[in-house]
């Protein structure tokens, strides 16, 4: 008997259904949902402390939700001048961006080193670091204290610095190390061929290629050091050398007795622009940095 192959039934294809969107997952939905509260909490502080910061005291005390009725840019004038938050600002910069300037060098020789070199005690001289980034910087404060009063440095820019440097060493190592054992040794080895030293090796090849990686704990520690209130409430008590967020302590405290609140919220705004832009510009050297170190390492 045969079997004509026109009569055999035809298998019938699947179609999707109309209207039920490709890959739909309610795990994936309640992510989003999470994800989108979690912005709002993050970012509505930041639009109201925004428009806040154009009001009257009195708009902020009796309409604290509402808009403002005409923009106070004098609220900024009086923050900037007569708070000095000017002068903090300034204060800030004379100490943060030296500190960044040595902590990046020194984390990255000691994390190269500490990368490429097989030697008796690299092992301990890394763990030493991570154990670093386990003690508590409060227990330190006292003797840290002493420390650079002995030194002269006390109330002293250069006191601080040091401090902030020696602060933000252990992670920064910790970090930098896992990114240059990332790095091709192929191009370390073919430099040396050609007859370049090892400081040529560095400075040459490796440190262009570790950009990532120092862009992203320069960030890192330019936000920790930026927005640091405990290390120099602790080393500075001369007012004329207060960084930003001493200037905004006491202008605080100042506020009970003047009533400027306006001002104060035109500060505070103006303080967390920097980070914010800083943040904003660099975000996705941050992810790069970090994502390069996490698949590779």
């Amino acid at each position: 008997m045969t079997i004509n192959s026109a009569e055999l039934p035809t298998p019938k294809m699947s179609t999707p259904v109309a209207g039920k969107p490709t890959g739909f997952s309610l795990s994936r939905m309640l992510l989003n949902i999470v994800l989108a509260f979690w912005a709002a909490l993050v970012v509505f502080p930041m639009l109201w402390l925004l428009y806040t910061s154009f009001k009257t005291d009195k708009e902020i005390f009796f309409s604290p939700w509402s808009l403002p009725e005409a923009l106070q840019w004098d609220n900024y004038v009086r923050g900037w001048v007569d708070a000095h938050i000017g002068d903090y600002f300034l204060n800030s910069f004379i100490v943060v961006l030296p500190s960044l300037v040595l902590i990046l060098g020194l984390s990255a020789m000691t994390a190269y080193v500490l990368a490429r070199f097989p030697f008796p005690g690299n092992r301990i001289i890394f763990y030493g670091f991570m154990a670093g980034m386990l003690f508590p910087v409060f227990l330190a404060l006292i003797p840290l204290f002493f420390l650079v009063k002995d030194l002269g440095m006390l109330n002293s820019f250069p006191g601080l610095i040091l401090v902030y440097t020696a602060y933000s060493l252990p992670f920064s190592v910790f970090f930098l190390t896992g990114f240059f054992k990332t790095l091709p040794s192929e191009l370390h080895e073919a430099a040396i061929i050609d007859g370049a030293n090892q400081f040529q090796v560095f400075f040459r090849v490796m440190l262009p290629l570790a950009q990532p990686g120092l862009l992203s704990i320069g960030i890192f520690n330019f936000l920790g050091m930026w927005n640091q209130y405990l290390l120099p409430l602790v080393l500075m008590s001369d007012a004329k050398n207060y960084v930003l967020t001493q200037g905004l302590a006491y202008m605080l405290h100042q506020q009970y007795y003047q009533n400027d609140w306006s001002a104060l919220f035109a500060a505070v705004s103006m303080i967390m622009i920097p980070t914010l832009l800083v943040y904003s510009i660099f975000q996705s050297q941050i992810q790069k940095g970090i994502t390069v170190g996490a698949l590779k390492g």
